[in-house]
């Protein structure tokens, strides 16, 4: 059973391209199986979340992370009688537009489209489902609800909101998206930062000595040790992630519970229009996952051996976009029919930004020698 809150069916704001109902499923099950079966979804498996996809087979990538936010978020979805299938979709939908390379792939492409309205892969993520994937014959992207779209995008400038009509408007008028589309937000976080931490140590870039400076972490690894004195040192460390996972979860739940219910809201109408999210930590909580943000950003983004493994990365998005661009015959086909119906420079450019932040790690070092490096 559904909360009155929750996103349904009856209260959805539809497809962009009408379609009869679904007949076996409920709409927000026929969104996450389009995504599911979506080329950029596969993809997602060879695109960098920390490490480049060769560096290890046990590393985190786009794929698993997004898998991740999405078993972390429908286990809050259904503690708060929330929908789990909307939350699902948004989930396994919020990187679909992520470069290679990671963040700092996103950088890059962002730095070559400077003087033509920039690159952010929420946006790019949007565009995915809504105009690159072409499954379907009787409309482009894979027309997903309202629902699913508003829950992808997360940010948005007051200038790309004013080009995305009914679905930009929240940026402008400050109001909220769907519960769904906040419990995820904050699952994706749950997820990074957790995870980032396990696969930084698995990497020896992080250290346990430095992350008892922490208190998410130097809190659940001292119990783990209490409990367990003669635990292995790898087994503690799953089982400390594990714990703090599920801290922070916890804490989520039962504040998000109170927040609901002292609210007073009664429809999904209600949650759009009350002033602040409500799928929120408690203070004492919400102040620890800064900390550790921090921290990762300090000692595992900004590890000489991330950083210099990412300047080569930058180096490839660059020079790749800039080959495209002098010369766009090295584009596929599809990509250079696109490019023929473009007569200025901003839509061209937007054409090989989206061939390259459709690629995997592994697809743009081979192009990337193929077209820039023949004799090596």
């Amino acid at each position: 059973m559904l909360a009155a809150f929750a996103a349904q069916d009856a209260t959805s704001r539809g497809r962009q391209y009408p379609e009869p109902a679904p007949a076996n499923r409920s709409e927000y099950q026929r969104d996450r199986d389009r995504i599911i079966h979506s080329a950029a979804f596969r993809r997602l498996e060879y695109k960098t979340q920390v490490f480049i996809n060769h560096e290890g087979d046990l590393f985190r990538t786009r794929l698993t992370h997004s898998i991740e936010v999405a078993q972390i978020a429908r286990s809050i979805a259904r503690a708060l009688s929330l929908n789990e299938d909307l939350t699902e979709a948004i989930a396994l939908a919020h990187d679909l537009g992520h470069t290679p390379f990671g963040h700092s792939g996103q950088d890059a492409l962002n730095e070559c489209l400077r003087n033509y309205g920039g690159f952010e892969h929420n946006l790019q993520s949007l565009r995915v489902v809504d105009i690159l994937e072409e499954r379907y014959a009787e409309f482009p992207g894979l027309n997903l609800t309202f629902e699913t779209r508003e829950g992808i995008l997360k940010h948005c400038s007051a200038k790309n909101a004013r080009e995305l009509g009914e679905l930009g408007r929240r940026f402008l008028e400050k109001t909220q998206p769907s519960l769904e589309a906040q419990l995820v937000n904050i699952a994706d976080e749950i997820a990074y930062n957790n995870h980032d931490v396990d696969d930084g140590l698995r990497s020896g870039l992080l250290k346990l000595e430095q992350l008892q400076g922490v208190a998410l972490f130097a809190e659940q690894h001292a119990e783990v040790r209490r409990r367990y004195p003669d635990i292995a040192p790898r087994r503690a460390i799953y089982e400390t992630v594990r714990r703090m996972i599920n801290h922070v979860v916890t804490d989520l739940i039962e504040n998000s519970r109170r927040l609901i219910e002292i609210s007073g809201i009664k429809h999904i109408d209600d949650v759009r229009h009350h002033p602040e999210p409500l799928i929120a930590y408690t203070p004492a909580v919400a102040g620890k996952s800064p900390e550790l943000k921090r921290f990762l950003r300090q000692h595992l983004y900004a590890h000489e051996q991330v950083t210099r493994m990412m300047g080569e990365a930058v180096k490839v998005v660059r020079e790749l976009f800039a080959a495209f661009m002098r010369e766009p015959r090295l584009l596929p086909t599809q990509y250079q029919d696109k490019l023929q119906s473009q007569d200025d420079p901003a839509g061209r450019a937007r054409i090989v930004a989206d061939y390259i932040a459709g690629m995997t790690d592994r697809y743009a070092l081979r192009e990337h020698a193929r077209l820039l490096q023949p004799g090596v």
